[in-house]
């Protein structure tokens, strides 16, 4: 059993290899991209359904026990984190023929297994090292996606892009290697284990290192104040590859602070969790929303939302408690697929209206009104109107916020939830609402085939609260062993 812990890694890649050795033939590596991610998407469910029913999955590379060989872990947390990562590629694989051009399709097919090969190893890896590698490996797709187009706003942004990650890294390895010159190992379960043992005179060392590491994770997924080299670059890609990158990257990078901060900087929550986590929270949802009012470029509108999240996400870490936890994984999974769809919808309605510009369009739900309703439907589940997922993660996470008596916190976020409503309605009113539009485009067959996949995952938003009941005790789970590390150490260590 232990070998579907690498099933999740090895599809993806068997399936890129696959579509590289026939680009030429379009038509069919787009039938095997389709038919291979949905096959994939049910075998992960599966993994997940045995995951939460038989207990977590480890896999010790080479047969090397743990710590001396590289762990993969498919945990409560992980396993539904990497379900999620595969719907999301499925309705990306769907779109991307009706939003790419063929040359570009060609490309973004093998790109697309392989940001995934990489996104699901740094959710499934149990070592420090390894999750450094596997960033930099996504990153590196990353970057080969942004730039597809070659506009000279995208040459721009991309480099932006790389600049900052490649500072982030350089700081990525440093700390490992003075986690490692501490601990003397890599593997996360053995360091949780060693770092209890570390004399109290030096536990400001291990608080330091910690933060330096929060600093590198706070890059990658876009915290305050280092979120300024997101808005643009997820702006000038295609919406397909805006969709990955606003549900997955950075998504990626505040796994990793969910991961490291639950399981192994854990000894000064009152500093870490408690002030800094709570503080940049707070600034992160206010000066996300703000950008999002600032603008009235409809994508930049949407990637500017996905700050706000990562604040709300960050808080219930901040929190560190049963609802705190529970509401940032609830969160967490509702953003990536609403992020999605969004960023699905927006893509079709530039292409209905022939503008990002939203002071030049308006009545875009006279012709498309299927479209029309699906971005409201996504609005308001996004801004954590009842009974949706939004509201669901944002409600567990105020409990959370209100038993500590965080009152500040649960007031920033009560008014960035109205913010962002606001923001989004604003594209609903002046877009969608009022006098038909001159310049629409006529192909309607496009823009009904680019909102077919947005609906399915749309769909599947508005279940995750609709059916809160039937998702609420798998989260709870969750956050109850994020609050106890001995399962996770055990099952690494002794498993």
């Amino acid at each position: 059993m232990n070998n579907l812990a690498i099933l999740p890694i090895v599809l993806p890649l068997l399936a890129g290899i696959i579509v590289a050795f026939i680009p030429s033939k379009l038509n069919l590596v787009r039938k095997i991209a389709q038919t291979l991610t949905v096959i994939f998407l049910a075998v992960v469910g599966y993994i997940a359904w045995t995951v939460f029913n038989e207990g977590i999955i480890v896999l010790q590379g080479g047969g090397w026990a743990a710590p001396f060989g590289i762990s993969f872990v498919a945990d409560y947390l992980s396993i539904l984190l990497v379900l999620t990562t595969y719907l999301i590629a499925t309705a990306a694989v769907f779109y991307a023929p009706h939003s790419l051009s063929n040359e570009q399709e060609r490309f973004t097919s093998i790109l697309l297994f392989h940001i995934n090969f990489w996104c699901i190893r740094c959710i499934l890896t149990g070592d420090l090292f390894n999750l450094f590698v596997f960033f930099e490996v996504l990153l590196m797709a990353s970057y080969g996606l942004i730039v597809l187009g070659n506009g000279k706003a995208q040459l721009r942004e991309s480099l932006k892009y790389v600049l900052i990650n490649l500072f982030s890294s350089m700081l990525f390895v440093t700390t490992v290697a003075f986690i490692y010159s501490l601990v003397g190992t890599v593997n996360m379960a053995h360091i949780a284990e060693r770092i209890n043992d570390i004399p109290s005179e030096q536990q400001g060392i291990v608080t330091g290192i910690g933060i330096l590491l929060f600093f590198v994770f706070a890059v990658k997924a876009a915290v305050f104040p280092l979120y300024y080299w997101l808005p643009n670059s997820y702006v000038v890609p295609n919406p397909v590859v805006s969709a990955l990158f606003g549900a997955l990257l950075t998504k990626v990078g505040i796994y990793s602070i969910f991961r490291v901060y639950t399981l192994i900087f854990v000894h000064d929550t009152g500093l870490t969790h408690n002030q800094i986590f709570i503080w940049l929270a707070m600034f992160t949802m206010i000066f996300g929303v703000i950008g999002a009012l600032s603008t009235n470029n409809v994508k930049l509108i949407v990637t500017y939302n996905i700050i706000p999240a990562i604040g709300f996400i960050l808080m219930g870490i901040g929190l560190y408690s049963e609802d705190g936890l529970a509401g940032s994984v609830y969160y967490l999974m509702h953003d990536m697929v609403v992020k999605a769809a969004l960023f699905l919808l927006i893509g079709a309605l530039v292409v209905a209206a022939g503008t990002k510009d939203l002071s030049k369009m308006s009545g875009v739900i006279q012709r498309f009104p299927v479209l029309g309703w699906l971005f409201f439907l996504g609005s308001i589940v996004l801004a954590g109107v009842p009974p949706f997922s939004g509201f669901i993660g944002k409600l567990l996470l105020l409990r959370g916020a209100l038993s500590q008596e965080q009152f500040p916190l649960t007031i920033i976020a009560l008014l960035s939830s109205l913010l962002i409503l606001l923001s989004m309605i604003r594209i609903f009113i002046r877009g969608f609402w009022g006098e038909k539009m001159e310049g629409m485009t006529q192909n309607n067959r496009k823009v009904h085939a680019l909102t077919v996949p947005a609906g399915l995952l749309l769909t599947v938003s508005v279940f995750l609260g609709v059916g809160a009941e039937f998702v609420l005790p798998y989260v709870d789970t969750i956050s109850t062993y994020l609050l106890d590390r001995s399962e996770y150490i055990s099952s690494v260590l002794k498993g």
